[in-house]
């Protein structure tokens, strides 16, 4: 090969290498379409949280329906061993009893999931049970504890990126939204994809409008 010839192969190489790295910068993520399906079980919040950090709810849906509870648990240990995903081991019973009743062979039985909110009187806030006396009572929304409860700081921080964005950084996006409050707190019982990146956010159906605008106003004011 003459070095003209060894130039134009040279050069249809490096082309033939920028087109597709071109190309592979172009690939999107096409939206997420599945969802979990809502429940007043524990495992629902759980496996929002935990199962679509990995995957979509596609996943779930193509199961065998008439898989009895001992196939779910064994998929949801294999999830994290030895796959490595990255939920408490306390986590895999009620994620295995809400995907049985939900997606599985007990599909039907459902039971309550309690509810993170604590009724405190207002006048005697920052005094010790022992100490409240008994009047009038106003429901009031502990935001820590409905953080726990739904996982929330598996995703995000206040001052860093997580999976999904800082409080800070949504505070700081919708700070000059007159409508901020509505937005956040529709986003966070809607879930979505693209305002953040291409990770989703499942949606937290299963939480009230007061206890999602209670976790907004949280947010918004980091």
């Amino acid at each position: 090969m003459n070095r003209f010839s060894f130039a134009i192969c040279t050069t249809l190489a490096l082309a033939a290498l920028h087109t597709s790295a071109a190309f592979a910068l172009e690939i999107q993520m096409p939206p997420e379409t599945a969802a979990y399906k809502p429940s007043s079980l524990p495992g629902y919040q759980l496996a929002l949280r935990d199962c679509m950090t990995c995957h979509s709810a596609h996943y779930v849906q193509s199961q065998p329906s008439s898989s009895p509870r001992a196939y779910w648990e064994a998929t949801v240990k294999k999830m994290k061993h030895p796959f490595g995903a990255q939920f408490a081991d306390e986590d895999i019973a009620p994620i295995a009893d809400y995907l049985v009743k939900t997606y599985g062979a007990e599909r039907g039985t459902v039971s309550a999931a309690p509810v993170a909110i604590k009724a405190v009187d207002k006048a005697e806030v920052g005094k010790t049970e022992a100490s409240k006396p008994v009047v009038g009572k106003t429901a009031v929304i502990d935001v820590q504890a409905l953080m726990t409860a739904n996982g929330c700081t598996a995703c995000h921080a206040v001052n860093q990126k997580i999976v999904g964005p800082a409080f800070k950084d949504v505070a700081a996006k919708y700070a000059k939204l007159p409508d901020a409050l509505t937005q956040v707190t529709h986003n966070i019982r809607a879930g979505g994809v693209g305002k953040w990146g291409a990770i989703p956010m499942p949606p937290f159906s299963g939480l009230s409008e007061a206890e999602a605008q209670a976790l907004a106003r949280y947010v918004l004011a980091q």
